[in-house]
């Protein structure tokens, strides 16, 4: 198991960050190495030709990957931060909701390394992401 943290995905859901509530960010699943979070494609989180919009896809995979890679650090004086994002999107998707896995592919001292696939309702793939990770002195 990666994570060093203990957590509930309900006590994840429950973090009153600002930038989680405007889209309805949901974290429904965790396993030994990986977290699935659940996004609604809303009027707010479209691109004006009603698609959902490529950068929310972003958001949503930056915020899965944080979250994942905080929970990966045993020391309580050291955070995960963003270094590196790239997306690679796939399908458009016009309703429903979208499910955002991140499972890691490096977990090291200094930088993590995730791939972050996002589905569709018909566990289609959206988007694919790989975001790095790095770990700092807060």
């Amino acid at each position: 198991m990666i994570w060093k943290k203990e957590f509930t995905v309900e006590s994840l859901s429950g973090v009153n960050g600002a930038y989680i509530n405007p889209f309805n960010i949901e974290f429904t699943e965790k396993g030994d190495d990986y977290l699935i979070c659940k996004m609604p494609v809303a009027a707010i989180t479209k691109q004006p030709m009603g698609l959902l919009h490529g950068g929310v896809s972003v958001y949503l995979a930056e915020t899965i990957g944080s979250y994942a890679g905080f929970l990966c650090i045993e020391d309580k004086n050291k955070a995960a931060v963003g270094l590196d994002i790239n997306a690679n999107h796939i399908k458009s998707v016009k309703s429903g909701s979208i499910y955002a896995k991140a499972k890691p592919i490096h977990i090291g001292g200094k930088t993590h390394v995730w791939s972050i696939e996002i589905t569709n309702d018909k566990q289609e793939l959206v988007s694919i992401c790989r975001l790095t990770l790095a770990v700092v002195s807060i």
